[in-house]
C-alpha cells in the first residue's frame, strides 16, 4: 500500500514538473507579454506577494464546495432510494429532475443570487444543483440492477421491502454510489465558482473577476491553480473515503 502511494506521488510530481516546463517553454518561445500569458515565475511571485489574500478567498470557495458536496451527495442518494422504492415517485419526479439538467447553469445562477443573496447559500445551492443528478443517476442505476440471486436470498429469509433495501440493495449499490461521489467531487468546485462568478463577496471566482478587470493575469492564474489544487484534493479525499466504503473491491 505504501509503495503504491509513493509511486502515485512520484508520478504526480513528475506530471507537475513536466507541465511547468512546457508552460515556461511556451511563454519563452512565444514571447508572450505577462498580461497575456504570465510565466510560472510571475505566478509564483503572485503567490508570495498575495498568499494570505489568495488563501483567504480559497477558503471561502472550499467551504462552499464542501457544503455543496455534502448536501448534494445526501440529496442525490436519498432521491435515488425514493426513485428505486416507488414507481409513483419515479413517474412524477424523474422527468422534471432530468429536465433541470438540460438548463445551463449560467442561466440558473442569477436566479439563485436573486433568491438567496450574494452570500454562502446561493453558492452551496448551485453546487448541489450541479452534482446531485450524477449521484442520483449512478446510485439509482445500482439500486435497480441488484443481482437477482441476492434478491432471491432475501425472499428465502422472508425479508420485507425495507429490510431488502437496507441489507441487500443498498450494500450492493455502494460501488455505484462511490462512482457518483467521485464525479461529484470534480464538479462541486465548479458549481461553487459559477455561483461566485455571477455575484459574490469573496471566493476564487471573485478574485478572477477582479484580477481580469485590472489586467492582473498572474493573480488570476494563481487563483486558477488554487482551484485546480482544490479539485484534486477533494477528489483524493473522496477516492480514499470510497475505497474504504467499498473495501471488498480490489483496485484495478
Amino acid at each position: 500500500m505504501l509503495k503504491r502511494a509513493l509511486k502515485r506521488i512520484l508520478r504526480s510530481l513528475f506530471g507537475i514538473l513536466l507541465f511547468i516546463a512546457i508552460w515556461e517553454s511556451v511563454v519563452r518561445i512565444g514571447e508572450f507579454p505577462p498580461f497575456l500569458l504570465p510565466g510560472p515565475a510571475a505566478v509564483f511571485s503572485a503567490f508570495l506577494n498575495q498568499g494570505v489574500f489568495l488563501l483567504h478567498h480559497a477558503g471561502i470557495t472550499a467551504w462552499e464546495t464542501v457544503l455543496g458536496f455534502l448536501f448534494g451527495v445526501s440529496a442525490g442518494a436519498l432521491l435515488a432510494v425514493l426513485l428505486a422504492m416507488s414507481d409513483r415517485i419515479r413517474l412524477f419526479l424523474l422527468p422534471p429532475i432530468a429536465a433541470t439538467q438540460s438548463l445551463p447553469v449560467f442561466a440558473i445562477a442569477p436566479l439563485l443570487v436573486l433568491w438567496f443573496g450574494f452570500g454562502l447559500a446561493s453558492k452551496v445551492v448551485m453546487a448541489v444543483i450541479v452534482i446531485f443528478f450524477s449521484v442520483t443517476s449512478t446510485f439509482f442505476d445500482g439500486l435497480r440492477r441488484t443481482d437477482q440471486s441476492l434478491l432471491d436470498l432475501g425472499k428465502l429469509h422472508s425479508l420485507n421491502r425495507w429490510q431488502t433495501l437496507r441489507y441487500i440493495r443498498i450494500p450492493a449499490a455502494l460501488p455505484s454510489l462511490a462512482s457518483g461521489m467521485r464525479i461529484a467531487a470534480v464538479f462541486a468546485p465548479i458549481g461553487a465558482v459559477v455561483g461566485e462568478w455571477v455575484g459574490a463577496k469573496g471566493g476564487l471566482a471573485f478574485i478572477m473577476l477582479q484580477s481580469n478587470a485590472r489586467m492582473q493575469t498572474a493573480t488570476m492564474f494563481a487563483a486558477l491553480i488554487l482551484l485546480a489544487v482544490m479539485v484534486l484534493s477533494l477528489r483524493a479525499v473522496v477516492e480514499f473515503a470510497t475505497s474504504r466504503m467499498i473495501y471488498w473491491q480490489k483496485e484495478i
